[in-house]
């Protein structure tokens, strides 16, 4: 196949004058800067000026969501450091409680802590539960009763919890 295609070339550019092999020297030669202009330099040159032109938008986008981030980690810490108390925390904990479908037959505030009294709750609901309002209350069991039901998973249960900070 090589060797055809290099006979036929051979013939057609035999068949040439000086001049018109001259020309189509050049004319190969042009042809190729153009096509290397648009295809490799053009595209890129047109690139670079979008990039020139967005750069200063992109930085000022980058300069804001680094603010944003450092004013978050800030907020983030002070947030943390808030456990609320007495009525504010017997309030978190009842809507804590609906939220994740537990009733609670009492719950009470006793000095700095919050008793909570459930009869017949879930006892992997209620550990669940537990977990999730030391996390986001920053509470901790002082004292908890729990009996176990017949029913296989249903426990009585008389916890009293306190923020972190109180011991």
């Amino acid at each position: 196949m090589k060797a055809q295609l290099a006979q036929t070339w051979a013939g057609f550019w035999e068949q040439r004058t000086d001049r018109e092999k001259g020309l189509l020297t050049w004319g190969g030669g042009v042809l190729a800067v153009v096509i290397a202009w648009s295809v490799l330099w053009a595209p890129a040159q047109e690139g670079r000026a979008r990039l020139r032109q967005s750069l200063p938008t992109l930085q000022r986008q980058l300069a804001q969501m680094t603010a944003q981030a450092n004013e978050a980690r800030q907020l983030s810490g002070a947030a943390q450091g808030v456990a609320p108390t007495g009525g504010a925390l017997k309030d978190a904990l009842s809507a804590s409680l609906a939220d994740h479908g537990l009733a609670a037959t009492q719950v009470q505030v006793i000095g700095n802590a919050v008793q909570v009294q459930m009869k017949n709750a879930s006892f992997p609901v209620w550990t669940g539960w537990v977990d999730d309002v030391r996390r986001q209350f920053k509470v901790q069991v002082a004292e908890a009763h729990v009996t176990a039901l017949k029913e296989d998973g249903q426990v009585d249960v008389t916890a009293s919890l306190q923020p972190s900070t109180a011991k």
